[in-house]
């Protein structure tokens, strides 16, 4: 439902934009430039993100250009095929995302080598209807070297083995779509713009993209055009949420993201994939702090794992691992809070939680508030 305020809401351009594409390659950093805010966690271990993450976005009016809009981004877990209940959940995050969306942001990484088949588009090259580069290097910046992500080589793979690479996994929800699509190429600051157009007319091949930008999030370039380009495209309406919200996720699992985010940093091998957080406790300071006190937030939560191994990896030599993601993970959620955090972290082994349906279930939060909401009825 759109967002009113005292019963009459400002018309805008606003909608739901989701953005698609393998894990690592940079949509949570996005996010967070787009924003700029902290809305999801960002570390260098794919399969980061768990959950789909809406981050909002007030576009102000540019006049002659395009009118205010309100873009509701969302953020998805990195697109690879399902090997557990808990990736089966993630899948399944991605899938609904692409069910209320206005426009889709495929995102390439432009310095990963693309396994695709055979080109399938059968209109790329057309005239008619060609996507436009916003924001890319024209021919005349471009040469002609070989990309590294050409996707002949692998078309024989694919017909000897019948097993499409998971870039070809992608794709094939792409194609699916029947929204406006824009093939966003992340981390162009790290590739020499030679190799951009070659990418660029390989993508192009597998699908009739309305645009095609590149950016990098890191340093900011290509985002004004993006965010343009994106309005252009979106439906008059009204706000989807206050001017000054943004984010839909509660504080409950940004808290329990951040202590995860912790576990992603300070843990190796398959301990962060193993690894699960859930805010038993979250009790909000006082509204009047006793006088030269911060207010304090009291937070407990318990990590699971799966196995005693693990558990003992997540405690540490006397205990000096959970320590050092505790503190990390403080730090980060009383700059998130603006007051003092006292956290206490339990670890609890849930053998094979991965393949639980019922537990990977319980983790989303939207569930977990309806358990509070029912607990409070009760």
């Amino acid at each position: 439902m759109p967002y009113t305020q005292s019963g009459a809401a400002s018309r805008v351009k606003s909608g739901f934009v989701a953005i698609l594409g393998r894990p690592n390659v940079g949509k949570s950093t996005l996010l967070n430039a787009l924003t700029g805010e902290k809305v999801a966690i960002v570390t260098a271990k794919p399969q980061t993100t768990r959950n789909r993450i809406a981050g909002v976005v007030e576009v102000p009016a540019r006049k002659g250009v395009h009118p205010a809009a309100q873009i509701v981004f969302v953020d998805t877990p990195g697109v690879h095929r399902p090997g557990s209940e808990l990736d089966r959940r993630m899948l399944q995050e991605v899938h609904e995302a692409l069910e209320s969306r206005d426009l889709v942001l495929v995102l390439v990484d432009a310095t990963r080598r693309i396994q695709l088949g055979a080109p399938v588009n059968p209109n790329a090259g057309a005239t008619a209807g060609a996507p436009s580069t916003a924001g890319a290097p024209g021919p005349s910046h471009l040469g002609t070297r070989e990309s590294t992500s050409a996707p002949a080589p692998n078309a024989e793979k694919i017909r000897k083995t019948g097993a499409p690479s998971e870039d070809e996994f992608l794709f094939s929800l792409v194609r699916r779509l029947d929204c406006p699509v824009f093939l966003v190429l992340t981390k162009i600051d790290l590739v020499r713009k030679d190799q951009l157009l070659p990418l660029i007319e390989s993508l192009t091949l597998q699908y009739n993209f309305a645009q095609v930008i590149p950016v990098s999030a890191r340093k900011r370039d290509g985002l004004d055009v993006l965010l343009r380009k994106i309005v252009e495209v979106l439906p008059a309406g009204e706000r989807y949420y206050p001017k000054d919200q943004y984010t839909d996720q509660p504080l409950r699992f940004m808290v329990a993201e951040l202590i995860r985010e912790s576990i992603l940093i300070e843990t190796g091998e398959e301990v962060p994939y193993a690894s699960a957080v859930v805010i038993e406790e979250f009790e909000e300071p006082e509204a009047q702090p006793r006088p030269g006190k911060r207010p304090l937030t009291r937070i407990a939560a318990v990590i699971y794992c799966e196995r005693d191994g693990q558990k003992a990896i997540l405690i540490g030599k006397g205990g000096s691992k959970l320590k050092a993601i505790g503190t990390g993970a403080r730090r980060k959620i009383e700059s998130l809070l603006g007051t003092q955090v006292y956290l206490e972290l339990h670890i609890i082994v849930e053998p094979g939680w991965r393949e639980s349906r019922a537990f990977v279930d319980s983790l989303n939060w939207r569930r977990q508030l309806e358990k509070l909401g029912g607990q409070e009825d009760g």
